[in-house]
């Protein structure tokens, strides 16, 4: 088992366990990608996105770039949600401009009865990240492994790439729910099994993608997206060494089911930015953490109006009290086209007023 340097800040585990922590903690998702010029050069020595996510060298130089440049509280691997449905043979690709597209996607009752739980083995380029990622991190912040959550992981897997409308899958979900059942239940067993494998490489909380459960109707995400999210969670390891892991469900457009969601054994949830922080607080009382939720979007502003839209989450979210945890992050991940200063900006704002909200 590889040896890690103590961990330095722990603040962001402290949060998400409801503990009393000194400040708010931070981290973004997509905190490590294209609006940092320095990511920009080391994809371009990589030669393709997937020449950087299945390269641990690559992969540790660029989730260490933003831990470098800003005073976050986590880190997260670098990698992509679809390297799952990738070892299950459907032939990940990308188009240029035009995102993640699959070669084979399941759209006969064949494919879909074909589909099995992929060798983990097959996946070991991420293993061997995170655990490079950990040591070379050396103990300043902790490390977020991630999976995408297992109807989003399937709306790939059936449309064949990204999608606005969904009807292939949800033609699938309506017309042949064993089949949509059937690879929900396969991408399930197969997310844990990978979520498990980061955290014994030495990830030390983990987060669900849940990006399009917010794509389907009431009634339909429970039983598709949230079902399968609560049997993720079920079967993840929860301590490793002693030590607590604590589990993330992020659904976005998923504010209407707080109250259920908060109900699945999560630590924490993600809130995307039309959620207000201080009434998603009040709902779910001392049940999870919450995590979130600027609008990515305030990045364009001027300094003094981040800070002033800083200023106002954190105090819809309140003063932390115990058995309270409030991570900060964007409510949806930032924009290639975010200019660095912004997030400075950002991060400096969180950490300051945090402090003075703790002291008033």
């Amino acid at each position: 088992m590889p040896q890690f340097a103590p961990l330095q800040n722990d603040t962001f585990l402290r949060a998400l366990l409801r503990q009393p922590t000194d400040y708010t903690p931070v981290w973004l998702m997509r905190q490590a990608g294209r609006y940092l010029p320095e990511y920009r050069a080391t994809r371009q020595k990589a030669g393709s996105f997937l020449g950087l996510a299945k390269n641990p060298d690559y992969a540790t130089e660029v989730t260490l770039q933003p831990l470098d440049r800003y005073a976050l509280d986590a880190s997260i691997l670098f990698s992509d949600i679809l390297t799952v449905p990738d070892a299950m043979g459907l032939g990940l690709y990308f188009a240029d401009g035009e995102g993640p597209k699959f070669e084979r996607p399941l759209r006969t009752e064949e494919q879909v009865r074909s589909l099995v739980v992929p060798d983990m083995a097959s996946l070991d380029y991420v293993f061997k990240a995170v655990t490079q990622i950990r040591t070379e991190i050396n103990g300043r912040v902790p490390l977020i492994g991630f999976s995408g959550s297992p109807w989003t992981l399937a709306c790939y897997m059936v449309e064949g790439g990204g999608s606005r409308e969904f009807h292939t899958i949800k033609k699938m979900m309506y017309q042949r729910p064993d089949l949509m059942h059937h690879i929900l239940d396969t991408n399930a067993r197969a997310v844990s099994q990978y979520l498990n494998a980061q955290i014994d490489a030495g990830a030390q909380a983990v987060m669900i993608f849940d990006s399009w459960g917010g794509a389907l109707a009431d009634g339909a995400y429970q039983q598709f997206s949230l079902d399968y999210m609560r049997q993720v969670v079920s079967q993840l390891q929860r301590e490793k060494d002693g030590v607590r892991i604590p589990a993330i469900v992020f659904t976005k457009g998923g504010g209407l089911w707080l109250d259920e969601m908060a109900d699945i054994g999560a630590d924490a949830l993600g809130l995307d930015w039309t959620v207000n922080l201080g009434k998603a607080r009040a709902l779910v009382g001392d049940r999870v953490a919450l995590q979130g939720n600027l609008d990515p979007a305030i990045l364009f502003a001027a300094p003094e109006q981040i800070r002033a839209e800083v200023e106002r989450s954190l105090s819809a979210y309140g003063k932390p009290s115990n058995g309270h945890g409030h991570v900060f992050n964007l409510g949806h991940g930032i924009s290639q086209f975010t200019p660095p200063e912004s997030v400075t900006a950002m991060v400096e704002a969180v950490h300051g007023f945090s402090r003075r909200q703790r002291a008033g």
